[in-house]
């Protein structure tokens, strides 16, 4: 004996094929949506690293500029403070020159009192430097023909002539 047909077997079927593929549709529309929303993140991650890898070469740019200028200052505060190491060793050579030279009489102390009153007057107190030379006063004025101001002054008539102490030879 054959079951006898259900008249609702037609619907039922006719239900399940249109459940299918109102699923099939969704499932589709669900995998499309996911893909966008992936090729949208990608897409966002990317240009977010962009911009990191932007912000990080100009971090890195900026960081590396300071970074030159504090070693542009760095070495230029190093080369000043060797000059004046060298400048002051000069000074403490020609110095200890001249007052061994003087010592030696190679200008007399007379000559020196001498231009001291011409530069002053004859009335000029005339006193011997410790170190050698003379010192000079009138009221009012002062001359010191010192060794040590003798020392400075001819260093000082260098002027820019000394700037080639510190060039290579």
């Amino acid at each position: 004996m054959t079951a006898p047909a259900d008249p609702l077997d037609p619907v039922r079927s006719a239900l399940l094929r249109a459940a299918h593929t109102a699923a099939d549709e969704v499932r589709d529309r669900a995998r499309a949506d996911a893909q966008e929303t992936l090729r949208a993140a990608r897409a966002s991650a990317d240009e977010v690293l962009a911009q990191a890898r932007d912000r990080g070469a100009a971090d890195g740019a900026a960081a590396a500029a300071g970074e030159r200028v504090r070693a542009v200052q760095d070495a230029w505060a190093a080369e000043l403070a060797a000059r004046a190491a060298v400048y002051a060793e000069l000074r403490a050579r020609v110095r200890e020159g001249v007052r061994r030279a003087l010592a030696r009489g190679a200008v007399p102390q007379a000559r020196l009192a001498a231009r001291a009153r011409t530069l002053l007057g004859a009335d000029a107190h005339v006193t011997a430097a410790p170190a050698g030379g003379v010192t000079a006063e009138v009221p009012g004025r002062r001359v010191d023909l010192s060794a040590d101001a003798l020392a400075d002054r001819a260093l000082e008539r260098l002027g820019a002539r000394a700037a080639a102490l510190w060039e290579p030879p």
